[in-house]
């Protein structure tokens, strides 16, 4: 006699063969910076009385965690500006080795030094850190009023508690294209990785994103006259894909989702701090977790999971050019990074 899985057993698997083993969630829609091409300068933030409880991103995750999930990544906005995130990290900290291999973070950085031996005891090993600039001028520039001597000190306490380091650099023409092989240099020297990103078509902004594409195969070929990189075939999960850097430990990732499509192998979702589950970046398609938890318990919370991998696209929609809008109204601090 076939026995029916049971919800525990019942894979997280979409209508294209794709199984889900990453849930990454946006705790908060709001953040200290006010970078260009994520923010317009005047944002409205949801008021919190309309954010998912720590209670309820807790049983949300640890049920991504029963039905399958391997990996969790805490982003915002900035995932360190909400006060509770620390106790999050702690509770989903004791998921690791029972289902969940790993938990870890994106963030700014403004906020890493106080934060990055607490991570370290709740089971975080690395962090996901976004710094398009190192000259303090431009990082003053792209993000509004950042300092970039702080968020390179809470880099260096992190790493000196122990986190492993990549720096995510969004790649913009015209604006840092000039410092992607010295970012590049810098993170060999001093023991980091690196991933380029190609900027994505999310939400209103002050500016024209066609203005600032630079397409990730000029940049790599740039980067090959000055470096021996080899292909690596490490993963993260992610969709990025890795070459080694110089013989080092130090791995460049690209992040190419206009002029090298990842969708075939997508094996995530995205939890907003509202929670919405939304299966693709590219897509206004999104389920309601937070009712379905409020109203059907962990039954109901199950039926949305369900409902929204079936409705999981097969590929997004972006497009960069003259008079294309953004994909979706959406900010990418919405969704997170």
């Amino acid at each position: 006699m076939t026995i029916a899985p049971t919800l525990e057993q019942k894979p997280l698997r979409d209508t294209h063969g794709r199984t889900i083993k990453y849930l990454r969630i946006s705790v908060t829609d709001r953040c200290d910076l006010r970078c260009r091409y994520c923010m317009s300068e005047k944002m409205t933030f949801l008021p919190r009385s309309k954010l998912l409880s720590l209670e309820e991103i807790a049983i949300i995750a640890e049920r991504f965690i029963a039905r399958g999930v391997t990996k969790i990544r805490l982003s915002g906005g900035e995932p360190l500006v909400r006060r509770d995130v620390a106790e999050l990290v702690q509770r989903l900290g004791h998921n690791i080795g029972s289902g969940l291999e790993e938990l870890t973070m994106t963030t700014n950085g403004t906020r890493l030094a106080q934060h990055a031996e607490a991570m370290v005891d709740a089971g975080i090993r690395r962090v996901n850190v976004s710094m398009d600039s190192r000259d303090p001028e431009r990082f003053r520039y792209i993000t509004r009023h950042g300092d970039v001597s702080q968020v390179i000190g809470g880099i260096y306490a992190a790493r000196d508690a122990g986190l492993a380091i990549k720096i995510n650099m969004v790649a913009l023409k015209g604006f840092n294209e000039d410092e992607i092989a010295p970012m590049l240099a810098w993170c060999r020297d001093e023991g980091f990785d690196l991933s380029l990103i190609e900027t994505m078509p999310l939400g209103a902004i002050d500016e024209d994103r066609t203005d600032r594409f630079l397409p990730l195969t000029k940049v790599f070929d740039d980067l090959g006259q000055q470096f021996t990189l080899a292909r690596d075939a490490h993963k993260t999960g992610g969709p990025a894909r890795y070459w080694n850097v110089d013989g080092t430990r130090t791995r460049l990732g690209l992040i190419s989702p206009l002029t090298a499509n990842f969708c075939e192998g997508c094996n995530r979702v995205r939890l907003t701090t509202e929670g919405k589950l939304y299966m693709c970046l590219g897509h206004d398609d999104q389920v309601d977790l937070k009712a379905a938890l409020r109203e059907g318990g962990t039954a109901g919370l199950d039926e949305a999971i369900d409902a929204g991998l079936f409705a999981k696209p097969k590929a997004h929609d972006f497009r960069i050019g003259q008079g294309e809008g953004p994909a979706v109204a959406r900010h990418m601090s919405v969704t997170g990074g």
